[in-house]
């Protein structure tokens, strides 16, 4: 499973709009509206880089509204939730 990170400037009128056709874009598992300089960012979480480029440049560069997108490849992922597992005795 490949992890890519999308921030995504949107026309400010239609950031919630966009965001929502965003996430129902196969391939996209979250869409969150942050503060900065990007008005949202989307998870996508697919089998390989293919899809990425299917995802990114073919559907959600195309939903009305998004101005621009920049998009970063997750190499490695850490969470609080797989070091609680990892140090967990199974206690309760």
């Amino acid at each position: 499973m490949i992890t890519a990170i999308v921030f995504v400037n949107a026309d400010v009128a239609r950031i919630p709009e966009v965001a929502e056709e965003i996430a129902a874009l196969e391939g996209v598992s979250e869409v969150y509206s942050v503060t900065g300089q990007i008005d949202l960012i989307a998870m996508i979480r697919v089998k390989d880089h293919d899809a990425i480029a299917s995802v990114v440049a073919d559907r959600l560069n195309k939903v009305p509204g998004v101005v621009s997108t920049e998009t970063h490849i997750a190499f490695r992922a850490y969470s609080q939730h797989d070091l609680e597992s990892a140090f967990s005795l199974g206690l309760d």
